[in-house]
């Protein structure tokens, strides 16, 4: 009888602990619950923070899911058709060009670092000696490419008409005592361009993606520039889409304390965090 007691003892223990197994179930199901948000970004700096950002976004119950694209129209495009919730990649006057241009309804949810834009050498390494007739790489696109130019101006190689501002273009040059050759290229091109061009102005993440950092700039945008205040990178969703879930999580992060000190540590000042 004992025997027979001390089996049934067995079998409720085991059926308690199965329940108190059960018990654990929701803490799954809010694993399984969590929210996957799927961003579009460039692989040098956007990609690596973003990177930084996944445990602590999987703190809050957010997965994150990072899609690295090496041009900047297809990130945009691809937000724009739902493909992706988010992109993180360009600075706001890129994203008013491309709606304008392409007819999308991209608007951004907050800025999170700038990258500062720097002449790099080609064939010449000092401003100061350059060769009258000298090629000029610059990136294609308008609000960059005007952004170029504003550095060439800043550093005296050439003057532009002061009404341009960050919207000039080569007609807006009207001073150019060097007769410098400006030539208009892909932006991610530029720096694959270095041995053919004398100078090229170039992004910092395509900078950053080649090998270059801000110690082999020849000159590089002021704190105080209209740069610094302008272009800082944001994160982009489709309009209408401001709120959906995790994007106030996402932005939390990004412009958080440990994202800050990330770019810090790891950038040498070719990425400088806006918060």
């Amino acid at each position: 009888m004992k025997k027979l007691f001390a089996i049934l003892l067995t079998g409720v223990l085991t059926l308690g602990l199965a329940a108190c197994g059960g018990s654990e179930a929701p803490a799954e199901d809010t694993s399984a619950d969590a929210i996957t948000l799927k961003i579009g970004a460039s692989p040098t700096p956007h990609a690596e923070i973003l990177a930084a950002a996944k445990d602590e976004l999987a703190a809050k119950g957010i997965n994150l899911e990072i899609v690295e694209f090496t041009d900047y129209v297809q990130p945009n495009l691809a937000t724009e058709s739902g493909d992706l919730d988010a992109n993180y990649f360009q600075h706001q006057p890129y994203l008013d060009s491309f709606n304008a241009e392409q007819g999308t309804n991209l608007v951004s949810i907050g800025q999170v670092h700038f990258e500062p834009m720097a002449i790099y050498a080609g064939t010449v390494t000092d401003l100061s000696a350059i060769p009258e007739g000298t090629k000029v790489g610059i990136p294609n696109d308008g609000t960059n490419g005007g952004r170029a130019l504003l550095l060439l101006e800043a550093n005296g190689l050439i003057k532009l008409n002061p009404e341009a501002g960050i919207s000039a273009t080569k007609l807006d040059i009207v001073e150019n005592p060097l007769n410098l050759e400006i030539i208009d290229m892909e932006a991610a091109q530029l720096p694959l361009s270095l041995g053919d061009l004398g100078i090229a102005v170039i992004n910092g993440n395509y900078a950053m993606q080649n090998g270059l950092t801000s110690e082999d700039a020849l000159a590089i945008e002021g704190a105080d520039s209209v740069a610094a205040t302008t272009y800082g990178n944001v994160v982009v969703v489709k309009a209408g889409n401001e709120n959906a879930p995790g994007l106030a999580e996402l932005m939390e992060v990004l412009q958080g304390p440990t994202i800050a000190e990330f770019i810090n540590n790891t950038y040498g000042g070719a990425v400088a965090p806006m918060n």
